[in-house]
């Protein structure tokens, strides 16, 4: 029997990124994706934050996902991320968030002893205050969680500039690797900016480890 995973994206460029890793992870054996790309969800939550609108919404996506026959969903938007409790609760499958594995990464690290700085990077501001609270909630008492926005990457990325957000980006990571143990790549579209970058710290991205995740839940 086929695995299905359910996507729910609020950039539709996302869509093919979530489809390649997913049939990487799943071998030979194959699993089947599942997409819903919704860019009303961001631009909501950026002007007036995660309403109850959002939430509803989120949970139409996911219940349609179930119907489906998804058998575990990820929300891949950081911003979006605190949604998945009250769409949870409506169906009888899985619902995990994109960078959920990714603080466990980070709260491995500081229970090691020597990364008790982390510092999380983001382009929108929406998503600075659900990537502390769950990097915050999973690291525990005793770590420093900080988070900012790359100046100008979300600008140049709306612009077309491609290489320009990439590169604030990889300028940010390095500024905050002489304070930080670790660095946290808050978004999704982030991960590919930092996916060469050379930096003396631990640089945790989400694609991989949510895919990696949301398959295991589905199997």
């Amino acid at each position: 029997m086929t695995t299905r995973v359910g996507f729910v994206h609020t950039a539709p460029a996302l869509t093919p990124v979530f489809e390649d890793l997913l049939a990487e992870y799943s071998g030979e054996v194959g699993a089947e994706a599942l997409h819903v790309a919704d860019a009303w969800l961001l631009r909501t939550a950026m002007a007036t934050g995660v309403n109850p609108g959002v939430h509803a919404r989120v949970r139409a996506h996911v219940e349609h996902l179930a119907a489906l026959g998804a058998d575990a969903v990820l929300i891949t938007c950081s911003s979006i991320g605190e949604t998945i409790d009250s769409a949870a609760a409506h169906v009888s499958v899985p619902v995990l968030r994109v960078d959920a594995a990714m603080a466990q990464q980070a709260r491995a690290l500081a229970a090691g002893g020597t990364h008790h700085r982390i510092a999380a990077l983001a382009t929108f501001e929406s998503t600075l205050g659900p990537t502390r609270r769950l990097l915050e909630a999973a690291a525990g008492p005793g770590v420093e969680v900080t988070a900012e926005v790359v100046a100008g990457a979300a600008d140049a990325k709306a612009a077309g500039d491609i290489a320009g957000h990439d590169s604030a980006i990889r300028a940010a990571a390095r500024r905050l690797a002489a304070a930080a143990d670790v660095i946290v790549v808050a978004q999704a579209s982030m991960a590919s900016a930092v996916a060469d970058a050379d930096l003396p710290v631990p640089v945790l991205t989400s694609p991989r480890t949510g895919v990696e995740a949301v398959l295991a839940a589905a199997r």
